[in-house]
C-alpha cells in the first residue's frame, strides 16, 4: 500500500498567537511520527496546491473569504478570543484547503492507496460565515464538497475530540454527506448533542456520537461496529474523508479523554473498510500534545498503509458502555429523510 503524505512549509507561517496551543511545533511533531522506521516506507511526498477560489466561495461566501484574505494580506489580526490570523495565514489556509483536492486528484490518477495531509491551520469549527476554535477555511468541506458535485457519496468521519460542528453546519441539509462525529460530551463548541441529526433533506445525514469524559477505546470501536457501521453500509459511501485530531489522546492538555495511539490505529482501520481503496482521505485537526501527535499520526499512517502500527496499547476500562447503548438505541429509531 502506498500512502500519499502531503504538507508544506508555508503552515508554519501561520502564527495564531504566543503561547497558543495551535502551534507551528504541532506540524513539526506530526512530520516526525511520518518519518518512524514503521511507516516512513510507504510514504510518498506530494505537494499540495492552493484551493481554487472558486472551490473555497463552494463553501464560505466571497465576502467571507475576501475579508479572511485582506486582515491576513494587512499584517493579521485577532478574530476571537481563540482564533486569530497572521500575515502567513491565507497562504497557508489556501494550502491547508488546497491539499484535501490535490490528494483526491493524485488518488484517482492512481497514484497511492490513500493519503493524509498534515496541514495548518485546521478547519472543522470554521462555519461558512465565522472562523472560530482556531479554524480560517473547512478544509475538509471544501475537499467534501468537491466531490459530491462531481456525483460522489462522501462520508466524513470526524474523531477529534471537539465537535466538528463547522462540517456539520455546512452539511446539515445536503444529503449526499454522511457526516459522522465521535466526540467528547460536554465539550467546546458546545453542539454535537445526539439529537443533531440534520435538517430538510439532510436528515439523517448527521450522526453525533457523543462520548464523556474518560472515555477508553473499547466504546469506540464498539462504537463504531454497531452505530456507524450499519448507517455506512446503508448510506454505501464512495469516499471517505477522515478529520483526524488527535486530541482524544489522553495526554493532550485541553481536552479529557482516554484513548491513547493504539485506539486510533484500530478505530482508522476500521473505518478504511468503508470504501474501496484509494478513496480515503485523511486531514489533520487537532492535538495539542507533541508526543501524542507524533505516536497517533504513526498508528494512522501504518492504519492507512494496511498495518496495525501500535506505538501504544489500545485502552480500556473508562466511562463510555452507556453513552454506546443510548446512541445504539437512538439511531436504531432514525429513518434518514
Amino acid at each position: 500500500m502506498t500512502v500519499l503524505f502531503s504538507t508544506h512549509p508555508a503552515y508554519l507561517e501561520h502564527i495564531a498567537g504566543r503561547y497558543h496551543p495551535e502551534r507551528p511545533e504541532r506540524l513539526n511533531a506530526v512530520i516526525a511520527g511520518s518519518h518512524l522506521a514503521d511507516v516512513a516506507d510507504a510514504l510518498v511526498a506530494l505537494e499540495p496546491q492552493p484551493a481554487p477560489i472558486e472551490a473555497l466561495e463552494r463553501v464560505h461566501p466571497a465576502s467571507y473569504v475576501a475579508r479572511l484574505r485582506a486582515l491576513s494580506e494587512a499584517g493579521g489580526g485577532e478574530i476571537d478570543p481563540d482564533t486569530s490570523v497572521s500575515v502567513g495565514s491565507w497562504d497557508a489556509a489556501r494550502l491547508a484547503a488546497g491539499a484535501g483536492l490535490t490528494a483526491i486528484a493524485a488518488l484517482r490518477r492512481g497514484e497511492g492507496d490513500a493519503a493524509f495531509c498534515a496541514v495548518r491551520p485546521p478547519g472543522h469549527h470554521a462555519t461558512t460565515t465565522r472562523s472560530m476554535g482556531f479554524c480560517l477555511i473547512s478544509n475538509v468541506a471544501v475537499s467534501a464538497m468537491s466531490l459530491a458535485d462531481q456525483g460522489e457519496r462522501v462520508m466524513i468521519l470526524d474523531y477529534d475530540a471537539h465537535h466538528g460542528n463547522g462540517t456539520q453546519a455546512v452539511f446539515v441539509d445536503d444529503p449526499r454527506v454522511l457526516f459522522v462525529s465521535l466526540h467528547q460530551w460536554p465539550l467546546y463548541p458546545g453542539s454535537g448533542a445526539l439529537h443533531e441529526i440534520g435538517t430538510g433533506a439532510g436528515e439523517g445525514y448527521t450522526m453525533n456520537l457523543p462520548m464523556p469524559p474518560g472515555a477508553t477505546g473499547e466504546h469506540y470501536q464498539r462504537a463504531f461496529d454497531e452505530i456507524i457501521a450499519p448507517r455506512a453500509a446503508t448510506f454505501a459511501p464512495t469516499w471517505l474523508i477522515i478529520s483526524a485530531g488527535f486530541d482524544g489522546h489522553r495526554d493532550d492538555p485541553i481536552t479529557e479523554l482516554g484513548l491513547s495511539a493504539g485506539d486510533f490505529a484500530l478505530l482508522t482501520t476500521r473505518a478504511l473498510s468503508l470504501v474501496p481503496t484509494g478513496r480515503c482521505l485523511v486531514m489533520l485537526e487537532g492535538g495539542y500534545d507533541l508526543g501524542a501527535l507524533t505516536t497517533c499520526t504513526a498508528a494512522a499512517l501504518g492504519a492507512l498503509e494496511g498495518r496495525i502500527v501500535m506505538p501504544e496499547t489500545p485502552t480500556s476500562g473508562g466511562p463510555g458502555a452507556d453513552h454506546v447503548d443510548a446512541c445504539r438505541d437512538f439511531w436504531a429509531q432514525v429513518q434518514p429523510a
